[in-house]
Order: structure tokens, then sequence, then C-alpha cells
């Protein structure tokens, strides 16, 4: 059988699955269709076939591997170098654009506290200057009291006593 169109079968019965409205049904009734064609005796001696196969394989593709594996030590070692290059290469780079947004941070931090000194100065002079305005309506109106309580005192020592 062809993989290609067990794969379009599959994404199709999958996407029929996961795209219906219709329920539990529906995938019951898939379910029990695939079920079928997996117990099928021609899919059950493919899979057979595919397994045997693979278990006779394995060993052959194993010495294949280790016999590469022996014969390229010379590819590693160069591979390794490459990588180690351009790892100090991406390191170097990541180093100098970190230098960079270091140096833009610094800056802009440099430039907003500016920007908070002198507005926590103007509002300082603000406060200040409300600050003495206030002082200023006190002592007025301590002295308005102090006016009118000296009166009181005065009204009472010009008046008769009997």
């Amino acid at each position: 059988m062809n993989p290609r169109l067990v794969m379009l079968a599959l994404g199709v019965g999958v996407g029929y699955v996961l795209g219906t409205r219709a329920g539990r049904e529906k995938y019951d009734a898939m379910k029990a269709q695939w079920l079928k064609v997996w117990d099928d005796p021609r899919v059950v001696k493919a899979r057979t076939d595919v397994e045997d196969y693979a278990r006779q394989q394995a060993p052959i593709i194993r010495e294949r591997a280790e016999a590469a594996a022996k014969a390229a030590p010379g590819v590693i070692a160069d591979t390794a170098k490459d990588v180690a290059e351009k790892v100090t290469s991406t390191a170097k780079d990541v180093r100098d654009q970190a230098v960079t947004v270091a140096k833009d941070v610094r800056d802009q931090a440099t430039t907003v506290a500016k920007d908070v000194r002198d507005q926590a100065g103007k509002v300082a002079a603000d406060l200040r200057e409300r600050g003495e305005a206030l002082v200023d309506s006190a002592v007025a109106q301590a002295g308005e009291a102090r006016d009118r309580v000296l009166d009181t005192f005065d009204d009472e020592e010009d008046s008769p006593s009997s």
C-alpha cells in the first residue's frame, strides 16, 4: 500500500473527526471502520512484514553507522571547530549588541532622570510658594483673631463696672 495514500487517508479521517459536529456516533462508526481495516489480514501481514524487515535491517544499519562514526573523526573535529567559531562569533555579536543596548538604556535613563529632576524642582518651587502663601494666610488669620480677642478685652475694660 502506498504510504502517501495512507497518510492522506489518515489526514482526511482526522480532519473529518475534528471538523464534524455529528458527535460521538460518527466517531464510533469511524473507529469501528478503522478497526476493521487495522485487523484486516492483509494489513496485519503488511505490519508483520515491516516489523520483520526492520528487525533484520537494524543490525546492518547499526554496523554502518558505527563504521561511519569511526571513519569520520576528522569530519567531527572540523564540524566542532566550525561550531566553536560560529559560537564565538555569535557571542561577540551578542556582547556588542548588549553593550549598545546598555548604552542606549543609560542615555535614556539619564534623560529621564534629568526630566524627573527638573519636574521635581518645579513641583518643589510650586509647593514652596503654596506653603509660603498658606503661612502668610495663617499669620493674617491669626492676627485678625488676635485683634478680635483684644477688641473684646478692650470693650470689656471700657464698659462701666457695677
